[in-house]
């Protein structure tokens, strides 16, 4: 990337997860240090070994957003990319009605999905198994395919630039914000919409992530079910919903008197190269992509303040995840505030990367950082700050968000604090 690269300003910002429906709500109980985790509600659990996730309470997409007849025929996660995506532009000030000028051609949506519409697909199979192949419903393909929320969200906006989805596991809507940004770096694209939005909340996703023991068993005690960095770790906690971010060209940003939250500035990515679910234990591919990401910020090291970890609470990906930072960071990694919000809302598998680019941009915003909840008992072997328990109020200029996912590919981003 070259200095004459157009800089992308975070205009609006849309989210949902088991701590809430909209921004506001959701930001309050990060801070709060409230956890989003609980007992699953929208399927029977009684004969899975995992009954927890950071399932999202009481949602209904508006019809204003889907007509009501159309509701069953898409899945639950496009039903969250609709939603946010919504929120989001009304954060931004845009609307299909009032672009501000920008024209449709240079409008795009780019969003982050790992898995697509896996309720649906165990719905449909249980009804061709049951009642046949003619009973399977003719909307069953558009309801699960992943490219399916940024397709709607292009076609009810009216937007005519980059339409297409990122699917890499973890750290798909982190590739999905970072490829955004390119976009308007590069002069290709004046505004982007982008973050992820996962909802997975089934019987096989449940067993099949069960059966890895990558899950937390901790029925008893969901909302002490993540803890990340902790000696009680036993695993992530699944989550669900949405992260959507609205990225603008700055300079037709501040031209239309937009609210600027923060900066997209660099990104960086790499594969571990060594095992399809366990991170590399030296942690070299999670290192080189943050340093890969400080290169195109043009930054020092010693200039990131805060670290929104991938911070899964596994035994492995925490250690793992400490030492790439220590790696990258040097000494200056024991000056770093670093926290894993997922101890609240659970792992979002690929949303995760749009919700914590949020948490990231509202941290820079507001001065505060949020905590690692349920951190009782440090791992020796996880021996950085990590914001135990409590927010605090912290000068930071950049902060870096991790997302790193099976198949060994990760990604990292860093923004810029507006001034």
């Amino acid at each position: 990337m070259t200095q004459s690269r157009r800089r992308v300003a975070i205009t609006g910002m849309g989210i949902t997860c088991g701590l809430g429906h909209n921004l506001n709500e959701v930001w309050n109980n990060v801070i709060e240090g409230k956890p989003g985790i609980s007992h699953i509600e929208q399927i029977d659990t009684e004969k899975l070994a995992v009954k927890i996730a950071g399932e999202v309470k009481n949602f209904q997409l508006s019809n204003d957003l889907l007509p009501e007849k159309e509701h069953t025929r898409y899945d639950r996660f496009i039903h969250f990319a609709l939603h946010c995506t919504d929120e989001a532009l009304k954060h931004a000030g845009l609307s299909k009605e009032d672009w501000k000028g920008y024209e449709a051609e240079k409008v795009g949506c780019i969003l982050g999905v790992g898995m697509g519409g896996f309720p649906i697909i165990e719905e449909q199979h249980n009804t061709f198994l049951e009642r046949g192949p003619r009973r399977v419903s003719p909307f069953f393909i558009p309801a699960i395919i992943p490219n399916m929320a940024s397709g709607l969200v292009s076609i009810q906006q009216g937007l005519k630039g980059i339409n297409y989805t990122v699917a890499s596991a973890c750290a798909s809507a982190a590739h999905a914000i970072g490829t955004a940004a390119d976009e308007i770096m590069l002069g290709r694209q004046d505004v982007m919409i982008t973050g992820g939005a996962e909802s997975v909340i089934s019987e096989m996703t449940i067993t099949g992530f069960s059966n890895m023991k990558a899950l937390s068993k901790r029925n008893d005690d969901p909302a002490a079910s993540s803890r990340p960095f902790d000696t009680g770790r036993d695993g992530f906690v699944m989550g669900e919903g949405a992260g959507v971010l609205i990225l603008e060209d700055y300079d037709k940003a501040v031209a239309r008197g937009a609210t600027i939250y923060a900066e997209v500035v660099g990104h960086g990515s790499s594969s571990d190269a060594y095992h399809i679910t366990a991170p590399h234990p030296e942690g070299l591919g999670a290192s080189q992509c943050m340093k890969a990401s400080l290169a195109m910020a043009n930054i020092k090291p010693e200039e990131i303040g805060y670290i929104n970890a991938h911070g899964t609470s596994t035994p492995l990906g925490d250690i793992g995840e400490t030492g790439a930072i220590k790696k990258t960071f040097g000494d200056h990694a024991y000056n770093l505030h670093v926290s894993s919000t997922k101890s609240m809302t659970g792992h979002l598998l690929g949303a995760a990367g749009g919700i914590e680019t949020i948490f990231c941009a509202m941290a820079l915003h507001t001065q505060t950082l949020p905590p690692t909840i349920n951190l009782e008992d440090q791992d020796p072997n996880c021996d950085l700050n990590y914001v135990p328990n409590q927010s605090i109020s912290k000068k930071v200029d950049y902060a870096l968000n991790n997302s790193f996912g099976f198949g060994g590919t990760n990604c990292s981003l860093i923004l810029k604090k507006h001034n």
